[in-house]
């Protein structure tokens, strides 16, 4: 039977197995011998990286070609008007080409973890939070998206992959669910 892990990535962890100087790895959370994280998630971001030990589910949660969607929730400096809004929901052109159309509003501010280490607060700068969904997982997209709008971003917790969420989860907590295919 197939292996399926929730794991919720602190900030800081690089997202392989195999450590790197200067930062800690899956490993340091996850004593489960031939899972490997189905997709990325930048060592600055936080939040679900799904763990399998099956190819082929691997490949339906991480391949670009399958759009799944993936929840982040964003905190960015400055407030987001409605042209930045629109912007992210038609799809912004980066160095690497035109984003797909994603589904962008602003939130409340979520009850979420600390993180470690904490944000840089300046007071004279507002900042809001954003609920951004992708169907693609370019490198530091999330980043690249808000700041091309003028929104730097400077907390980025993926909250969803499909139907899998971390809610209930600590950071560098996991748990192991069915596999089943999501059927995103």
């Amino acid at each position: 039977m197939s292996r399926l892990i929730l794991l919720n990535k602190p900030h800081g962890v690089i997202c392989q197995f195999t450590p790197e100087a200067g930062h800690r790895s899956l490993k340091d959370f996850v004593d489960a011998p031939g899972v490997y994280p189905a997709g990325r998630l930048d060592t600055d971001s936080e939040g679900l990286v799904v763990l399998t030990d099956d190819g082929a589910l691997q490949a339906a949660v991480s391949d670009p070609r399958h759009k799944l969607e993936k929840e982040y929730w964003v905190q960015v400096e400055g407030q987001p008007g409605q042209d930045a809004l629109r912007a992210l929901q038609r799809g912004v052109t980066l160095r690497d080409g035109p984003t797909l159309p994603a589904h962008a509003e602003r939130m409340g501010e979520p009850v979420l973890w600390p993180r470690d280490p904490p944000i840089r607060y300046r007071a004279a700068i507002p900042t809001a939070w954003l609920r951004l969904t992708l169907r693609e997982g370019r490198n530091r997209q999330v980043r690249r998206m808000t700041a091309a709008v003028g929104l730097p971003c400077l907390r980025l917790v993926r909250w969803r992959v499909g139907e899998w969420s971390v809610e209930g989860l600590a950071p560098g907590m996991w748990r192991e669910i069915a596999a089943r295919r999501n059927s995103g």
